[in-house]
């Protein structure tokens, strides 16, 4: 294996430099999160919700959050989009992004397969070392949360650290589904890290963002990627005259294998040896977090968007009234009719239509949608172009607020909390729909519950 050139801190001269990389997957990921993600990958989906303290309109892909928190850290000058989507999937985003921060440079790194949220980092290490960086930021993209990262940037510079990651609390029934921290409560040192244990261990979780210096991680991944091409493959024969499995060395040299070889994921694979250099520190956030995993959780994501855009009394947001629980978003093309009651936590997307009567809460309405009057819409989507006909009732159900979860048991059957209406779908007049997942361009002339609609 080639040696690997790092640079070393104190060594650049100057102030130090950092870098940020956007994680972003790829076209083989995002099934959990159709029907939203079946004309659009799952992270250039429109969301119409706020963002950070810098509020947008809606219409903007759920990786702009990530940019925006990134922008505001003056160190920053240079960012990377690493995943395996086609390239013209975020051509039009970073065009945007170039306009808007034109002293940002913003590139996209486009995978061969998925190499892992470490093997891509490692895969494109010229790029990301070109200049000599001191550290870098890694995000993942479908992660909804506040992006502490001036914070994690201090917390990095105070302790001289080699890695610093974000977390959380969680419930304890819950931790086991995440990335596990033990840490030290005083010095904040990260003692022990695993990922999704079998057991509770801590209720400390992983945010899935981190500051990694470049002279610590490109190394660990480096001896990662070595402890995977030394360990032994199975050969199995098809014959069942061969039942013996033979062991033999994996082979660098081999080109298939060597691919393979870099399929290393940063939770499996690093955060665990990071724990025992010491110089690893995790910055508990008390703010919002929130896995944006299916479809249903942008529902929830929303809510915790508006709610922050509203403790921050942001101008963007609708003015409380009688018809108006906030927070409520409405973009300034929809038409909303003056009787309609939203809110809380309803974001209104552009063009759309909202009848006299209706009633909406807990829900996101896409682009060009049309609710007619009378009709009511809890903890619900939307979709682009479709339409709830007049006093339908369109409702998922509600769930904890601290509930990372959007699936609920009914009768014996694991269904979707919200309800979500794919693109151009269409309910009819008095028609009730609850806790349905519907794919587009689908018409419900009857009343249907706890159904996927295909």
């Amino acid at each position: 294996m080639a040696s690997l050139q790092v640079p070393m801190r104190g060594k650049s001269g100057g102030n130090p430099v950092t870098k940020a990389v956007i994680l972003v997957g790829g076209p083989s990921r995002g099934t959990r999160f159709r029907p939203l993600s079946l004309d659009l990958p799952k992270l250039a989906v429109c969301n119409p919700e706020l963002r950070g303290s810098q509020y947008i309109d809606v219409g903007h892909p759920i990786i702009s959050h990530c940019f925006a928190v990134i922008a505001k850290v003056p160190e920053i000058r240079e960012v990377f989009i690493v995943g395996y989507y086609d390239e013209s999937v975020f051509r039009e985003f970073i065009k945007d992004c170039g306009r808007s921060h034109p002293n940002i440079s913003i590139r996209y790194l486009r995978e061969y397969q998925s190499l892992g949220t470490a093997g891509g980092l490692y895969h494109f290490r010229d790029a990301i070392l070109k200049g000599r960086p001191d550290r870098f930021f890694v995000l993942n993209a479908d992660v909804c949360c506040s992006f502490p990262l001036e914070q994690m940037l201090r917390l990095f510079e105070e302790k001289d650290a080699e890695a610093v990651i974000l977390g959380t609390r969680v419930p304890n029934d819950a931790a086991t589904n995440f990335g596990c921290i033990v840490s030290d409560a005083h010095s904040k040192r990260v003692l022990h890290y695993v990922e999704k244990p079998e057991s509770h261990i801590s209720n400390l979780i992983n945010c899935g963002v981190y500051l990694f210096a470049t002279e610590a991680i490109f190394p660990s991944i480096k001896s990662a990627i070595k402890r995977r091409s030394d360990r032994p493959r199975i050969i199995s024969y098809p014959s069942t005259d061969a039942l013996d499995r033979q062991y033999v060395p994996r082979s660098v040299d081999d080109d298939e294998d060597g691919e393979k070889n870099e399929v290393i994921r940063l939770e499996q694979d690093i955060l665990s040896d990071l724990a025992d250099s010491r110089q690893f520190f995790v910055l508990e956030t008390k703010d919002f977090w929130r896995q944006i995993k299916t479809a249903g959780s942008a529902v929830p994501a929303n809510a915790l968007y508006l709610m922050k855009a509203f403790q921050q009394q942001s101008e963007e947001l609708a003015k409380p009234s009688a018809t108006i629980l906030p927070p409520v978003f409405i973009h300034p093309t929809a038409n909303v009719d003056p009787t309609a009651k939203l809110g809380p936590n309803v974001s209104i997307g552009p063009r759309a239509t909202v009848g006299a009567g209706v009633r909406i809460k807990e829900s996101i309405v896409l682009e060009d949608a049309e609710i007619r009057h009378d009709a009511c819409v809890l903890y619900s989507i939307i979709g682009w172009s479709s339409r709830v006909g007049a006093w339908a009732r369109v409702e998922g159900t509600p769930t904890p607020v601290r509930e990372h979860s959007t699936s609920i048991v009914k009768n014996g059957v694991k269904v979707q909390s919200i309800t979500i209406l794919g693109k151009e779908c269409a309910v009819g007049d008095e028609v009730r729909v609850q806790n349905c997942v519907c794919l587009p361009y689908k018409e419900l002339k009857r009343d249907v519950q706890n159904e996927v609609i295909m």
